[in-house]
């Protein structure tokens, strides 16, 4: 989601399969010199200094048997928007805009745990079992690459997936940052039972918590139902949200672990830091007080 830009992480599992319409195979992309390692990128996430000599010949991921991630794959929320993640490898396509994440996230967690690769065949999808597989095309060119589901994202309202910096180049959008593209799940020969979800603990991890002071107005970011989804949320907030000084706090209650940002003064310093939040993220948090 991306290891939301805003992304993220949760939590079910189970499986399918499908089949795909045979089309002629599109030409290799050529060979290109790297594009500088700053422009007109999203928050300046561009391409690593030193990429591979030949970013077309790294293979594309092969679709296989695997255990879903016990805490991936449950329903979660982030800016009051809900998620309920597939529990199964069925069938599944999807038709709108793609974009891809670099060296901003590389070498950072993914919701899968894994640390994120941007010159890997990887992807990140809000609802798609964590890990699957998927087949991504850009119909402007006849492009297609296989790529492995380990992360969340993006929450972007107009967005429904983001790619690894390696295949997004493989499908040649790299420049212009997104493009249209399909997406078609890709199963593996048979089904792949979940790890069994561990029983909710009595009491919330203190190592993910953190205090929050009485009083003053909040901005809720998401809800999970985990403590390490929540931490690794938090986390890609402040990577997103560069300019943010107020404390992400983790509020355990009932099983489940709120991100709530603040405190403000009032309802009115609040409200002005959720339309800064929307304008960046398409994303409105909720206020909320104490």
């Amino acid at each position: 989601m991306r290891a939301v830009a805003l992304a993220l992480v949760l939590l079910l599992a189970g499986c399918g399969t499908s089949s795909r319409r045979q089309e002629p195979p599109a030409a290799a992309p050529q060979p290109q010199a790297a594009p500088p390692a700053r422009g007109a990128y999203y928050k300046d996430d561009g391409p690593g200094a030193n990429p591979p000599p030949d970013l077309a010949a790294i293979p594309d991921a092969v679709p296989k048997p695997e255990v879903l991630h016990r805490f991936a794959n449950r329903p979660y929320q982030v800016f009051g928007k809900d998620y309920v993640p597939l529990t199964a490898l069925g069938e599944f396509r999807q038709r709108g805009l793609g974009s891809w994440y670099g060296r901003r996230y590389h070498g950072n967690r993914t919701s899968s745990g894994e640390r994120y690769d941007m010159y890997a065949m990887t992807a990140a999808h809000p609802t798609l079992p964590i890990p699957s597989y998927a087949r991504v095309t850009n119909p402007a060119n006849g492009r297609s690459v296989v790529v492995r589901v380990n992360d969340r994202g993006p929450f972007h309202a107009d967005r429904i997936i983001d790619l690894s910096y390696a295949a997004a180049w493989k499908l040649g959008y790299v420049e212009a940052g997104s493009a249209l593209v399909e997406v078609e799940s890709l199963p593996p020969g048979g089904p792949v039972a979940a790890e069994p979800a561990p029983a909710p603990p009595s009491k919330p991890e203190p190592a993910a918590l953190s205090p929050r002071p009485a009083g003053g107005s909040y901005l809720q970011l998401g809800a999970f139902s985990s403590a390490e989804a929540a931490e690794s949320f938090r986390v890609r907030v402040y990577r997103e949200l560069t300019w943010l000084s107020e404390p992400i706090h983790v509020i355990a209650s009932g099983g489940v672990h709120r991100l709530q940002l603040g405190p403000y003064r009032s309802r009115d310093d609040a409200r002005a830091i959720a339309d800064r939040i929307q304008t960046e993220l398409s994303f409105r948090p909720l206020i909320v007080a104490r």
